[in-house]
């Protein structure tokens, strides 16, 4: 039987989706890692880098600081973590993946504010708008794609690399794909793998979906494509 039959197979079989072990309960904990850190990496990175976006300083350093985490392996990170105190588990593979998060939360978060344009921001002080107005009437509008952009970003690289969490006795998908390989069941193993990337397709169309509507220049480029197609 091929690989592929084999996967078949494993996806077709009840069995395999209930339970302990089953794909609904590896998924629903794959899920809750995902969320748990990108959660907690947004808490972080999101009040600094729209604060310095804001401010319009000191987002160099910030950036080059948390872009240390996209310099070093996150399966290294997990490694010197299950050697420290915090130990194995859930614990490590949340504060892997949320260092992991950190670099494209902070950026875009920061260049979606500080590259606002000038214009914009001399009408607003001219209307009389304080800073906080500023900030939340119109940075942090015009700023919202590509802070989105950030956040779709950091969760669709979380989603693939939570699989991780399995070599270190924490749940989710991984653990279908370790499971797979120390019990030599290609099916199971190749099922792992599909349901991650079916997983982050989804999660990547979804969050897309959500940038592209919560973009407020969105409905002025449209009303302008659909005058440019009648005056031609």
């Amino acid at each position: 039987m091929s690989a592929w039959s084999q996967l078949v197979d494993y996806l077709t079989t009840a069995a395999n989706w209930t339970g302990q072990a089953g794909i609904v309960h590896r998924l629903e904990e794959h899920a809750a890692l995902t969320g748990v850190s990108v959660a907690i990496a947004a808490a972080i990175a999101l009040p600094l880098g729209l604060t310095l976006g804001h401010h319009g300083r000191g987002g160099t350093l910030a950036i080059n600081i948390t872009n240390v985490g996209r310099a070093i392996p996150t399966f290294a990170v997990l490694t010197l973590l299950t050697l420290s105190p915090v130990g194995i588990g859930n614990t490590s593979t949340v504060i892997a993946l949320v260092l992991f998060a950190l670099p494209p939360l902070v950026t875009n978060s920061y260049i979606g504010l500080s590259e606002v344009d000038g214009e914009a921001r001399d009408a607003a002080r001219g209307m009389g708008m304080s800073g906080w107005q500023l900030f939340r009437r119109v940075e942090l509008p015009l700023g919202m794609p590509l802070i989105m952009a950030g956040v779709r970003i950091a969760t669709v690289q979380v989603v693939a690399t939570a699989t991780i969490a399995a070599l270190v006795g924490a749940g989710g998908l991984g653990r279908l794909i370790t499971d797979g390989l120390s019990s030599h069941n290609q099916g199971q193993l190749l099922a792992g793998a599909v349901v991650v990337a079916v997983l982050a397709l989804i999660v990547e169309t979804t969050l897309a979906l959500v940038q592209r509507r919560v973009d407020p220049l969105r409905r002025l480029r449209s009303i302008a494509a659909s005058r440019a197609v009648d005056v031609t």
